[in-house]
């Protein structure tokens, strides 16, 4: 590696290790058997051209430029370090922030699938979050309606001419709310034999505020924090990924 992108690997790895040391309530995504099973297969179905083109666009990023590795992995660990941290909230789920919003900004939403998946599979071999019946369903909410709101917003921001920290700011905040109204749907549209399914959305809506606003914003400060550290420190990288085409 060269020496600004050891430098990179270093900012990253300090990243992960302070937010690895903060404490994390013992708490999931939506864990093993909190769906049925056909809720379980459609969720999974529903995400697999997200993931073909996912994995189509890695491979022709990385043919393109492999440098642009070095950010795909530090967009991934991002994922994986910062959705560990849970609030336990609705029952079968939890609130935590969830990464995605910074690679969605930096390789737009299609890689970002297949980071999500990855991250969820690990989790929930390694550290017993979330659940592999589930898998679909947690992969749709967080690496793929999330980000794809991410991108969009900061897309939309980007051509209003909005400042670029108060873009980014807004698209991860955003990004991570809707995941968890996606989340709050899975589980109205899934459980509401008690009530009917507005209630139970409504319900779980209200009941995910109270943490995640607070969380989505926190991740929306983080996210602006590791871009500015990036465009201090790897502008090269970020212009090889098109993410600083316009600047010279």
């Amino acid at each position: 590696m060269t020496k600004r992108q050891k430098k990179l690997v270093t900012a990253a790895a300090a990243l992960a290790l302070c937010l690895g040391i903060l404490p994390a309530a013992n708490a999931m995504h939506i864990m093993e058997g909190a769906l049925p099973v056909r809720f379980c297969i459609a969720w999974g179905i529903v995400c697999i051209p997200f993931l073909l083109a996912g994995f189509f666009s890695i491979r022709k990023t990385l043919n393109a430029n492999r440098r642009a590795l070095t950010l795909l992995a530090m967009s991934g660990a991002f994922i994986f370090v910062i959705s560990s941290l849970k609030i336990p909230s609705v029952s079968g789920s939890s609130s935590h922030m969830t990464g995605t919003g910074l690679g969605a900004i930096l390789f737009g939403p299609s890689p970002v699938a297949i980071l999500g998946l990855i991250v969820l599979i690990f989790q929930a071999l390694l550290l017993a979050h979330g659940g592999l019946t589930t898998l679909g369903a947690n992969t749709f909410s967080m690496a793929v309606a999330g980000p794809f709101v991410t991108f969009g917003l900061f897309w939309l921001l980007k051509k209003l001419k909005v400042n670029r920290k108060v873009s980014i700011f807004l698209a991860a905040f955003v990004g991570d709310l809707f995941t968890y109204c996606i989340t709050a749907f899975q589980l109205a549209l899934a459980h509401n034999s008690a009530t009917s399914f507005g209630v139970a959305l409504k319900e779980n809506l209200v009941i995910f505020a109270g943490t995640q606003i607070p969380l989505a914003a926190v991740e929306g400060i983080l996210t602006v924090i590791i871009m500015i550290a990036l465009e201090a420190y790897a502008k090269p990288e970020l212009k090889t990924i098109g993410y600083l085409k316009e600047e010279n």
